[in-house]
This record gives C-alpha cells, structure tokens and sequence, in this order.
C-alpha cells in the first residue's frame, strides 16, 4: 500500500490518500481523542503523540499536530498507523457517516436554507475537500449564515478570509437574503 500526502493551506494539518476509498460519503471529524470512540482509524491515528486531530473524508485522512511537533517526526508513525488500519480489515467508521453533515433547519427560512445548502455542497465543499477539509450548515439566522469547518478548515490561518471572501461573497451574490457568514465552534 502506498499511501500520498499533500500539504494543505493550514500548516498544522496534512493530508493523508491511502489510495482506496475512506468513508464512502459523508465524512467524520475527530476534533480530540476523546471523540474518536466510534472510530477503529481515528483512534489509530490519535495513538501517534502529537495528533490533534482527524478527520476522514470519503477518500482521505486530514491530520492536525500539536504547534510543538515536528511533521518529520510523526509523519512515518502515522503513516505506520493508516496502513496497519486499513490492513486490519476493520471499518473505518463504526456506524454510518452523516449524509450531508449539515445542520437541520425548519421554519420560514426553510427555502432559503435549502439555497444555501446546494451552493456549499455543489460550490464550497468540493473545494474545501481539496485541502482536506469540510464545511457544514450550522444555522441561519436574520441574514446571518453559521458555518461549522471541520478538518484542515478548522484553525487555518486562512479560513477567515476563505469565509469572507470567498463562501460570503457567493452566497450573497446568489442569496440577497444573506448579509454574513459566521464560523462557530465545534
């Protein structure tokens, strides 16, 4: 098994490709150990000293290190700890992924969500997959759009100006009912 790595815009955070399908949709996010219970290659992966954080995509595994550790370091030990799992055999999630991962929204607003919905999913989030992350519907509430970013997007010294710039400015162009985006924590 050869598995690639790329880099992504947040430096904390490394892109893994084993190659071979890692969630078959959906994806999951693992923003500590703690959280990885439901995950057999989340919990693998937090086994490396340093690992912040996981997320799994459909055909990748973003990684987050502490500030004070080195890529070179843990990078062959997770590496070691990706392959080890998908030679186990086991799932990589226990359970199935969400769907869409957005939030639910009913209520007066419900059409305006259902925009906002489609133009992340067929817009924002395969871009955002790219660089190992992922973006989800948080919430929508007087022109005011909740976005959550999960993955490389979490914590990237770019994602304010990614929100702004980039996912507000679509948004209220096809949306006038839009006037912000927001992040909101996990």
């Amino acid at each position: 098994m050869f598995i690639q790595t790329e880099s992504t815009p947040n430096p904390a955070t490394l892109k893994f490709l084993p190659g071979q399908s890692v969630l078959g949709t959906g994806t999951a996010d693992f923003p500590s150990s703690d959280t990885a219970d439901k995950s057999p290659l989340a919990s693998r992966v937090f086994g490396v000293e340093g690992v912040t954080g996981v997320f799994l995509g459909s055909d990748f595994v973003t990684v987050t290190k502490a500030d004070a550790t080195e890529w070179d370091h843990i990078k062959p030990a997770i590496l070691g700890a990706i392959m080890e799992h998908f030679q186990s055999g086991q799932p990589a999630l226990e359970g199935e992924a969400e769907a869409s991962g957005h939030a639910e929204h009913d209520g007066e607003d419900a059409e305006i969500v259902g925009q906002i919905k489609e133009l992340l999913d067929t817009r924002v989030r395969p871009a955002v997959a790219q660089d190992g992350g992922d973006i989800t519907f948080h919430g929508f509430d007087r022109g005011v759009v909740y976005l959550h970013m999960q993955g490389a997007c979490a914590g990237c010294p770019s994602s304010t100006l990614t929100l702004k710039m980039g996912i507000e400015n679509l948004l209220r162009h096809y949306i006038p009912e839009v006037v912000e985006v927001r992040p909101v924590a996990a």
